[in-house]
């Protein structure tokens, strides 16, 4: 192989379409030195129509002209000898600009490899000089796309076949195939057509020329009139089972569901495939504004946005959406089951009005977990959760709990530690855990874990400042077994999984 030679690339344009160009190939082709491109006598080619937005100017094009199409000619060779002594001689042009390291681009429509005449050169060129093929949509996956129509389905095979195959051989492979494509009809396509009539196919047959262009023409093959086939047309035989598929209305059979979503702390990296997967089969989306902001729009679907004080509101609403056929996502932040939707949605379907309402929760990753693993692992031997909030329950019950879990020597995860109405909850806690903890207890305090403006603040349970505390935080307490240690350039906590004797 030649050092220090440019490269060659064959370069698929895709069927006709300029927005069907690959971003490779348009990249490559505004990169390239030198731009190869065939064309027959009339010197007009449609590659270099399909690329010209992409190329700049100052580069070298080679055009390459065809000596001859269908006419006869003298050649000692005959047609294949003339045609072959043609790409040699391409051939040699393109080595001259590889041997001088200019890389070169040879524009091809639809795939370089599939009935492409880059293959001509690529056989005698690639065996000397690096070479790289950057495939293209062919015209049969054109012609599909715009008939409408699948190719194959399930078991059946796909028969390619060129329109200039002897008309017997054209209908023995017609009559035996389950979907085919007939390409380079042109002055082939009575040939075809009779083709087609004979293995008894004709009916099925489409006919498509200029695949995706603006001069693109759909048929029934039958009704074409042969002498308007251009070279670049072909029949089609889709797939078989499109004849015996008889589409049925789709009707609402009873209710639909009720997911409720758990979104994860934020952004869609902590989001399950299980939650996506709901979320983007769901007709309807409801929630709290700010949780329902997060899920993407999708035109398809209808988002219930409400205020975060009307659960119960919430719940009904969703399972109404159900009654009526809906699929319904009602979306938490962290996990629906940790002081979130799940049991709100529940509750209400607990009403027999929606005993036919199927409910499921599909969990997520709830700020628990998110707050220990960017703390290390303080979550590592047994643990409870807790609100701190007493807007469905009396503070009384909240600090007899605290207590407990102190007792016991709980590590506590503490949600809802404080608002812009409550903030002396955070000071009155922590003085019910210093009377059963050691002031230095570890005390991770977790904020916007997963957004913007996470911190993962550590500190000691004496050292706890409620004014640094929110609602976008998490509060994780130690128990008298936690750790902290240095690791990695900062500080870690873990709780040990084995408790002393």
């Amino acid at each position: 192989m030649v050092t220090d030679a440019g490269t060659l690339y064959g370069v698929g344009l895709g069927p006709g379409d300029p927005e069907l160009v690959t971003l490779k190939a348009a990249r490559l082709i505004g990169q390239a030195g030198v731009i190869a491109y065939h064309a027959a006598r009339h010197g007009r080619s449609i590659a270099r129509s399909i690329a010209l937005p992409h190329m700049r100017d100052g580069q070298v094009e080679e055009l390459l002209l065809y000596p001859l199409t269908t006419e006869t000619t003298d050649h000692p060779g005959g047609y294949q000898g003339a045609l072959d002594d043609f790409y040699a001689e391409c051939a040699g042009r393109l080595a001259a600009h590889l041997d001088a390291g200019r890389d070169v681009v040879v524009l091809c429509e639809g795939d370089p490899l599939f009935y492409g005449s880059y293959m001509h050169l690529h056989k005698r060129l690639a065996h000397r000089y690096p070479a790289e093929v950057v495939p293209g949509v062919t015209s049969i996956a054109g012609a599909a796309a715009v008939l409408g129509r699948p190719l194959v389905e399930r078991d059946e095979t796909l028969t390619v076949l060129p329109g200039t195959l002897p008309a017997d051989v054209l209908t023995a492979r017609l009559r035996d195939a389950d979907s085919a494509a007939v390409l380079k009809l042109g002055r082939s396509f009575e040939k075809v057509r009779d083709a087609l009539l004979e293995a008894g196919r004709l009916d099925e047959a489409w006919y498509v020329a200029r695949a995706t262009t603006s001069a693109q023409v759909v048929a029934p093959l039958k009704d074409v009139d042969p002498a308007q086939a251009p070279y670049f047309s072909l029949a089609l035989l889709p797939s078989p089972a499109q004849l015996t598929f008889v589409p049925q209305a789709v009707e609402k059979s009873g209710p639909g569901e009720v997911a409720v979503v758990g979104l994860g702390p934020a952004g869609r990296p902590w989001l399950t495939p299980e939650a996506q997967d709901v979320l983007a089969t769901s007709t309807d989306l409801v929630g709290y504004g700010p949780y329902v902001d997060r899920v993407a729009v999708n035109p398809r679907q209808t988002r219930h946005r409400t205020d975060n004080r009307e659960e119960a509101a919430r719940a009904r609403h969703a399972l109404e959406l159900a009654l009526d056929g809906a699929r319904v996502a009602v979306v938490s932040s962290g996990d629906p089951g940790v002081f979130a939707m799940a049991s709100a949605v529940l509750e209400a379907a607990a009403d027999p009005r929606f005993a036919g309402v199927r409910v499921r929760v599909v969990p997520g990753l709830t700020a628990a977990q998110a707050v220990a693993a960017k703390a290390g692992a303080p979550l590592g031997h047994d643990y409870c959760v807790i609100s701190l909030s007493d807007q469905l329950k009396p503070w009384d019950v909240v600090a007899a709990r605290i207590s407990a879990a102190a007792q016991a020597d709980l590590v506590l995860a503490v949600y809802n530690p404080a608002s812009r109405t409550r903030t002396w909850q955070v000071a009155a806690a922590r003085d019910l855990l210093l009377a059963h903890r050691s002031p230095d207890t570890p005390v991770v305090i977790g904020r916007d874990v997963g957004g913007p403006e996470e911190t993962i603040t550590i500190t000691t349970l004496d050292d706890l400042d409620p004014a640094v505390v929110d609602m976008r935080c998490l509060l994780i307490i130690g128990s008298s077994t936690t750790r902290v240690i240095e690791h990695g350039g900062g500080p870690v906590v873990f709780t040990p999984r084995r408790y002393p004797a």
